[in-house]
């Protein structure tokens, strides 16, 4: 298949990405499609929607509540109040990719995102992250941006092609990764530890978050390092995608040179 054919698939499936009426989007939930996120009416009730929340519940997912209008401006068909957008990639799980990436005699990097929001950023890093060879890239369910056409054509197409993890915890996820022989290290500005002292060339899991939060208090305490990027300017960070490159490239020279 030629590499525009590829992208013209792509592209019809990124058109296609919304569920419409309460219904439909059960029966994609059963039928096991990845959900990205579900709008709900305001206001709106009816046995239907006991079940939808019934089902939402047993998969664990959450849903917006939000006025009417925005709902008719997302599609102009029958909604019935609910519509669901449906991810175009499919999500995998920390706990079974590492043993996989362990069994194949390589050494684990991974990448955590504690809550950045804006689309363009996860795909610019999403970019970054294929280039760099990274075994998967972990976001939390909550708290963080979609996977929507905006980052898949950000990402150049990248976010096909690499492993993404949606976790409901990401505390919980990095102590798995720690108990699995993996270092975790915050990116913060939070302590004196340069960025360069480190050492990546064993098994490592980066954290680093938004530039408005930054990374999680719990995430924070749980990692075995803190490290900061230097900074000589007068602006105190980095856009958190360039911090992703700077941070990512140097475990990239850190390996090559062993």
């Amino acid at each position: 298949m030629h590499q525009q054919q590829r992208y013209d698939r792509h592209e019809r499936r990124e058109a296609n990405q919304q569920v419409y009426g309460i219904r439909a989007v059960i029966e994609a939930i059963d039928s096991g499609k990845e959900i990205e996120s579900i709008f709900v009416q305001r206001g709106l009730s009816g046995q239907l929607l006991v079940e939808l929340k019934q089902v939402l519940k047993q998969f664990g997912i959450t849903y917006h509540q939000v006025p009417v209008e925005k709902l008719n401006r997302m599609t102009r068909k029958n909604h019935q109040g609910v519509i669901a957008v449906i991810s175009p990639i499919t999500y995998q799980r920390t706990e079974d990719l590492v043993p996989s990436i362990y069994e194949r005699g390589e050494v684990p990097l991974l990448l955590i995102l504690d809550g950045v929001t804006d689309v363009r950023n996860i795909g610019a890093i999403a970019r970054t992250v294929e280039c760099a060879g990274v075994h998967a890239l972990i976001v939390p369910k909550k708290g963080s941006a979609e996977i929507n056409p905006d980052a898949i054509k950000t990402s150049a197409g990248a976010l096909f092609k690499i492993n993404v993890c949606r976790e409901d915890s990401l505390a919980k996820t990095a102590r798995f990764l720690q108990e699995s022989g993996i270092q975790l290290i915050a990116c913060t500005e939070k302590t004196t530890d340069n960025l360069y002292q480190l050492d990546y060339t064993v098994p490592t899991a980066l954290v680093l978050g938004s530039e408005e939060h930054g990374i999680s208090d719990e995430l924070i305490r749980i990692a075995d390092h803190l490290a900061k990027i230097p900074m000589a300017g007068s602006i105190a960070s980095l856009n958190v995608s360039v911090s992703t490159g700077v941070a990512l490239y140097e475990v990239v020279r850190q390996r090559l040179t062993t």
